[in-house]
């Protein structure tokens, strides 16, 4: 079955905002101005003095605090053992979905996360790819941990500022990178290509797959090409934050494309 157009799946708030929960990181987010806070949203039964705390602040930044019902807040924080009755949307200024950056002329590379599972390789990833110079790191609502607090603390906050590109799976953006001339490459630890030796041009989006299972077959059956990082004394691959890095850099490293 080919993979859905990008525009099969409806936008959802969550391309526009990273969402934290929990009363500490919400508290955090509130105090840096660096942040902008659309909205807190606060657990009818939620009391103590870090509610106190986060009320206050709320309200010394102008943001607006709604309390809702618990359950809703632990549909929104996605994460109902951790949420502590509080979550707030927090303002990403380079996140944006995979059509708007086609349309605003995406130029690459491209990093697509493809079944990485753990926030703290998700939070790794995105520090390493915003610092190389990275135009988007694809992080699919589906199939891959949610920017939640632990890939931001993993990200070191760099999370908040990275050029995240959301859609709803990795097949469905591979497709449409692919359909508008990105050449897509995927690496694998049995590929006979080094990437050392491989031509790495600008409109490429580069594939890397989950921690155990490695590149999906839906996304693998659109890879251009496959490309290995040459490992030595015996060592069968690299953990995926750490694949990221040696790719991130070789690929815009002077001299490249």
């Amino acid at each position: 079955m080919s993979p859905l157009p990008l525009d099969a799946s409806a936008p959802s708030p969550k391309d526009r905002f990273v969402t934290v929960y929990g009363r500490n990181p919400v508290l955090a987010a509130l105090d840096d101005p660096a942040l902008t806070v659309d909205k807190v949203l606060l657990a009818e039964g939620a009391r103590g003095p870090h509610v106190a705390e986060i009320l206050a602040s709320a309200r010394g930044r102008g943001v607006s605090v709604q309390r809702v019902s618990a359950e809703r807040v632990k549909k929104l924080a996605g994460n109902g053992k951790q949420d502590q009755g509080v979550c707030a949307d927090v303002v990403a200024p380079r996140m944006r979905t995979v059509a708007a950056a086609l349309a605003a002329g995406l130029t690459g590379p491209v990093l697509v996360l493809d079944g990485v599972t753990t926030p703290a390789n998700v939070g790794m990833i995105l520090r390493t790819a915003t610092a190389a110079g990275f135009a988007g790191i694809v992080v699919p609502r589906r199939g891959v941990a949610a920017i939640d607090p632990l890939v931001v603390k993993a990200s070191a906050g760099v999370a908040f500022a990275a050029p995240i590109l959301k859609c709803a799976t990795a097949s469905e953006a591979v497709h449409a990178l692919a359909e508008a001339g990105f050449r897509v490459v995927g690496l694998d630890s049995h590929a006979t290509t080094s990437l050392y030796a491989a031509h790495l041009p600008g409109r490429t989006a580069y594939v890397l797959g989950g921690e155990t299972a490695g590149v999906s077959p839906e996304v693998g059956a659109q890879v251009d090409t496959w490309l290995a990082i040459p490992l030595s004394a015996g060592v069968e691959s690299l953990n995926v934050a750490a694949a990221a890095a040696v790719l991130c850099f070789e690929v815009v490293r002077p001299g490249r494309g």
